[in-house]
């Protein structure tokens, strides 16, 4: 690797470059560069997190609120455990005030995830017809927050690839309307491109609040963005939780 010299202005940082290399393709050399040169990715490693999409939960949550002291925190598909990690701080403020409630922050996965200081993790389908159980077991009641990074393997067919996000999404919403608190939040990743109009309508059906949005950690040549939904009332819908009516 090479770095840019530097324009003689002292302030502006160095850019890392990447040579080619035999048997890598342009592309992921193209990705590792940026990756070397992110500004969230080196802020990540700094201050310890898993990765950059931490800083994402955390311009969220600053945004919205939702990672209160004391809450119950559900993270679906949780690998690498960057969003467990900021939700751990974010609802046990013991630290900054003893008063304040100690909260819980459950991950689960399909794969084994290494361990996060706070959290409780578990290897876990959430498309189980148990897990819903399984998951109220553990926090030992209902959760006030079901958050979600997850994104479906990339086909390389853009209209394929949102449509299968579309459905993991639309299915953690379906988990989230059997394990929320009425009240409750529901946070997840989605790709814009129209095919989610259906779950749109779910939202704001089964909650007070929607908002979509592209927090600052986002690249920008991304289409991902996310649905903040709050105040869950499903439960408030005749016939139970989530219904259509």
């Amino acid at each position: 690797m090479t770095e840019k010299p530097n324009s003689g202005r002292g302030q502006r940082e160095l850019r890392v470059r990447v040579k080619t290399a035999k048997g890598r393709k342009l592309s992921s050399t193209l990705w590792l560069e940026r990756q070397l040169n992110d500004p969230y990715v080196i802020r990540a490693k700094k201050e310890g997190y898993r990765g950059r999409a931490a800083f994402k939960i955390l311009e969220l949550d600053d945004r919205y609120g939702f990672l209160k002291p004391g809450a119950r925190v559900v993270d679906l598909g949780c690998a690498p455990g960057g969003w467990c990690q900021v939700a751990v701080v974010r609802v046990n403020a013991l630290a900054q005030n003893p008063k304040k409630p100690v909260g819980t922050v459950l991950g689960v996965d399909l794969q084994e995830v290494e361990p996060i200081p706070g959290a409780e993790i578990h290897v876990l389908d959430f498309l189980a017809d148990d897990a819903d159980e399984k998951v109220k077991g553990w926090l030992g009641g209902r959760a006030d927050v079901v958050m979600s990074d997850m994104a479906a393997a990339a086909s390389g067919h853009k209209g394929t690839d949102h449509l299968r996000i579309v459905a993991l999404i639309e299915a953690a919403l379906a988990f989230a309307f059997d394990v929320l608190e009425d009240g409750g939040t529901f946070v997840a990743k989605v790709l814009a491109g129209g095919a989610e109009i259906e779950m749109q309508t779910m939202l704001k059906r089964n909650f007070r609040k929607v908002a979509n949005v592209k927090p600052p950690a986002s690249r920008a040549d991304s289409s991902e963005k996310f649905v903040v939904a709050q105040g869950y009332r499903g439960r408030e819908i005749e016939g139970g939780a989530g219904r259509e009516d």
